[in-house]
Parts: structure tokens; sequence; C-alpha cells
């Protein structure tokens, strides 16, 4: 029997690897997409939900199906509010979770952060563990959370000093510990994907992992 996945965050760039590697397999016959805005994407297995994912509540009657996928992540730069910035990136995975365990769905992935940490002193780390507790407390039967070190890809958008910092762990890779080294989002999405076409038990995957 073919499945529904979900997926929060398709007009990012992991989320996008993740919907295009999903139309891509022959396990899927319904992806809904979710997003404040289009993917743009015409396609017969797609269903898209545009809205205000800050107000999860307003979809829940379609937030059903077999797999949720959040890759759903803001910058400083583009959310410089920190009240905002949390309601992004720790508030929606929490609601998501949430609604799709109230509504049955048994597996999710999620994309966290490498040092992601509730004790951690820096602020984006601390938010990235938060986010994994709300996500673990909820219980769902199998939860992924990936922890990727730097993600590399073509972005829509500019990072300049992310662009940079990529560039120099590239130079530099043969000195860098795997774990630390920069993660394809192709890589990540095929990984999200694996997990929850497995019968593995929720798990942290590391960024050496993925």
């Amino acid at each position: 029997m073919q499945k529904t996945a979900i997926i929060l965050g398709a007009t990012g760039l992991t989320g996008s690897l993740v919907l295009e590697q999903l139309l891509c397999s022959t396990n899927y016959e319904i992806i809904k997409l979710f997003s404040r805005k289009s993917t743009g994407i015409s396609h017969p297995k797609v269903k898209e939900y545009i809205g205000n994912l800050l107000v999860l509540e307003d979809f829940k009657e379609d937030l059903t199906g077999d797999e949720l996928y959040i890759c759903i992540g803001t910058t400083k730069k583009k959310t410089p509010n920190h009240q905002q910035y949390r309601k992004i990136d720790l508030g929606i995975p929490a609601q998501a979770v949430e609604i799709c365990k109230n509504n049955g769905v048994s597996k999710v992935a999620v994309v966290s952060a490498i040092g992601a940490n509730t004790k951690s002193s820096i602020s984006y780390n601390k938010i990235k563990g938060e986010m994994e507790h709300a996500v673990l407390s909820v219980n769902i039967e199998r939860t992924y959370i990936l922890r990727p070190s730097f993600i590399v890809g073509n972005r829509q958008e500019q990072r300049t000093g992310e662009e940079w910092g990529i560039a120099v762990f590239k130079c530099f890779k043969f000195l860098i510990p795997k774990k630390y080294r920069a993660v394809e989002a192709r890589d990540i999405a095929a990984k999200m994907i694996e997990l929850c076409n497995s019968n593995a038990s929720s798990k942290i995957i590391e960024s050496n992992d993925i």
C-alpha cells in the first residue's frame, strides 16, 4: 500500500530535496506540503496547503498521513526577533508532532543541528536542543532526529557568512574530524527517507552518520 508523506519546509533547501526524492519513489501516493508560500510544483502526487505555519491548528484536519518530515528553520538575519525565531525553529516542530501524533502519524524525521543541547550557552544550539526535547516528548512511535553540521547545496537565498564558512571547511576538510564536516543537503534528505522506510527504533543521528 502506497503511503502519504507530510513535509514542512518544502520551499527550503533540504525540504525541496526531500520532496524531489519522494516524488521519484513508488512508495508514495500523496505528498502533502505545508508552507507559507507555494513551491510552484505541479504534480499528481502533490497537495499544497498554504498559510501561517505558526498556527498549525488551522491545518489539523489535513495533517494526516504516514510520515512527517520537518525541514523548518530560519536564520538570525531573516528573523532577528528572538521570540519569533523561537516560534519558528521550536514552536512549529513542536506543534506539528503533537497534531500528527493525535492524527495517527507513526514516523517523523526532523532536521536539527550539530551541538543541539538544551543547556547550551549558544542560543541557536539551545533552541535546537529544546526543539528536540519537545519532539521526543510527544513519543511518536518512530522518531528520527538528524544533527547535520554545515549543510551544503544550491540555496536560493544568499548566506554570505555561511558560504565563507563552508568554503573554509571544504578547503581544510582533511584536517576536520568527520563529525564536523559539511553535509550535502541531498544526503540529509536521503537519510530521512531511508529511516522512515525502515523499522529502525527512534534515534538521534549525528552528522558523521548521515
